[in-house]
């Protein structure tokens, strides 16, 4: 071959594989925007992202060479070196997938059992000192995500300008708004036509939701959110995020307001701690602005104090579980069992002074008739505590507290805990087949025949005390902790409901007190200018209190 062909040759082969490079990159990229990895090798997905490069740049090389580099020319006898192009495409492709395999094995629970199960430190603590006694009913959160969305769509349905244009994201937030339990979520674009249509507006609101009272508002933003789960191209929160932290291994993105109602995206970034990809937890926290599309990246320990969720529940579950289960070894949580124990498969909300805690059930891995005690996990910071009481697990006590009203059919929802008259409680919700919100229930943790039902959460808690009192536990159903108060009788109403008769007692300083007429038939004596004495308790309603006893 003349050496002003073999340079030719060279030449082809030079052009070919620029011609490769380019096409791979521009498919490189074009993935990316799509599929936004995290580029970090403790993240699977980024192995998975250079093995299909790999392969790309195998398949565009071998078609470029075909085309441009003639193959089949020889240049010294031999094949063309563009051959090689391929070849490497392919061997990238190999190493990727061996990362993601031998890293997934060598991040294995049976290589680092210890990792796993140090992951969390569990402190026991004394229920009845770090959970007070229940007198109030403001700190409860027990509306599970179904329920708020009916009410959530609900109150949506009533705006029309907003709802033709926009539908309520379905995943509802806990959080503790002002000192008080609230559930909110975001609104966002209909479909990909309403976006195009809207996106110089922006998003206008946000739903929130009080779990206690059973009500929601829909509440504008001061200034319209530009960046959604529901935008499209640059307005994606996702893509967003992914270009401003390209390296970041995100968990899950919560919505939150802070309390003066400014909208933040909670965003979880994860480190593996065992191996390549074992043992994620949470590392940092972004707080992203949607309307400016600022953020900021914290320590967990430095995240503000406003912020309710960082680790969500079933991180919470998943990492006691490890503990539980692994902290005698991987051997023995497969054949052993010796001192292994697990959550329930589900939990609840407590809200303890101005955070959001997760709660679960703890039982041991060879039996789930029942718990051995109870843990509660802080969702902002991660603190893990456990409790020593022992009883029903939630399950069976969800099955109890239907069995109450098994004439009605309605369904317990997963239950919160609480402490009435020193009494580890569980605290529920009983819906009716619309998923509705009908009555409220309680039942004791030791012994889940002592169950009380009302229709808000202050008569259940009240006829419970009652139970409790007639059962001859917890003490006298009337502690010392229930404020008084001298009142003359302005006007009685008697109101029926779900086959429970209410007495309605206003004062002459307008202050209104309720009870239960099943509860205490004398109050049907009561007339107007009476004078009473009453021990009573605060409801979620300001200026309407429930009676707990009285006399004239």
């Amino acid at each position: 071959m003349s050496d002003k062909k073999r340079d030719n040759t060279k030449q082809r082969a030079a052009l070919g594989y620029l011609i490769s490079i380019a096409c791979t990159a521009l498919i490189g990229h074009v993935l990316f925007y799509f599929t936004l990895p995290a580029l970090n090798a403790h993240n699977p997905g980024f192995w998975a992202f250079v093995m299909f490069m790999g392969v790309s740049f195998a398949g565009v090389h071998s078609f470029v060479r075909s085309i441009v580099c003639k193959s089949e020319i020889s240049v010294v006898g031999k094949k063309s070196a563009s051959w090689y192009g391929t070849a490497v495409g392919v061997a990238v492709a190999a190493i990727a997938l061996l990362a993601m395999v031998i890293g997934g094995i060598a991040s294995a629970k049976m290589f680092h059992a210890k990792t796993y199960a140090g992951i969390i430190t569990v402190t026991e603590s004394d229920f009845k000192t770090d959970m007070p006694e229940t007198t109030s009913v403001t700190n409860i959160a027990l509306m599970d995500t179904e329920s708020a969305r009916i009410i959530g769509n609900r109150t949506l349905g009533s705006l029309s300008q907003v709802v033709s244009q926009y539908s309520v994201n379905d995943h509802y937030s806990q959080i503790n708004y002002q000192n008080t339990p609230k559930k909110v979520t975001i609104l966002e674009y209909a479909d990909f036509f309403k976006w195009a249509e809207n996106r110089s507006n922006g998003i206008p609101g946000y739903v929130m939701v009080d779990p206690v009272g059973n009500s929601a508002n829909y509440v504008e933003f001061a200034k319209p959110v530009k960046y959604a789960e529901s935008g499209r191209f640059g307005d994606d929160l996702e893509r967003k995020l992914r270009f401003s932290y390209p390296t970041k291994i995100f968990g899950d993105m919560y919505f939150e307001v802070d309390d003066a109602g400014n909208p933040y995206y909670i965003v979880s970034c994860m480190e593996a701690n065992a191996g390549l990809f074992g043992a994620m937890d949470v590392a940092e926290v972004i707080l992203f602005n949607p309307v400016d599309g600022s953020s900021q990246i914290y320590a967990v320990k430095d995240v503000p104090s406003w912020v309710d969720i960082v680790y969500t529940g079933d991180l919470a579950s998943e990492k006691y579980n490890w503990y539980g289960k692994l902290s005698g070894g991987f051997w023995n949580s497969v054949f052993g069992n010796k001192n292994c124990k697990m959550t329930t498969d589900d939990y609840g909300y407590i809200v303890i002074d101005d955070d959001v805690w997760y709660f679960t059930g703890v039982t041991s891995v060879t039996s789930d008739e029942s718990n051995i005690g109870f843990i509660i996990t802080n969702a902002r910071t991660g603190e893990y505590r456990f409790y020593r009481v022992g009883g029903a697990e939630e399950y069976s006590a969800m099955g109890a507290a239907e069995g109450e009203v098994q004439e009605k059919g309605y369904v317990a929802s997963f239950p919160s805990l609480v402490n009435i008259a020193g009494q580890a409680t569980y605290i529920m919700v009983l819906k009716d087949t619309g998923g509705l919100v009908k009555l409220y229930a309680l039942v004791n943790v030791e012994n889940y025949g002592i169950v009380a039902t009302g229709t808000t959460q202050a008569d259940a808690i009240i006829a419970y005390r009652k139970t409790l009192a007639r059962n001859g536990v917890g003490g006298t159903d009337e502690p010392d902790v229930f404020p008084t108060a001298e009142i003359t009788v302005d006007n009685v109403r008697i109101v029926e409901m779900e086959n429970l008769a209410v007495v309605y007692i206003t004062a002459e300083d307008g202050t209104v007190y309720k009870s239960s007429l099943n509860e205490d038939e004398s109050l049907i004596l009561v007339r107007t200018g009476d004078k009473m004495t009453v021990r009573y308790e605060e409801t979620e309603i300001k200026d309407i209190r429930t009676i707990r006893s009285w006399s004239r």
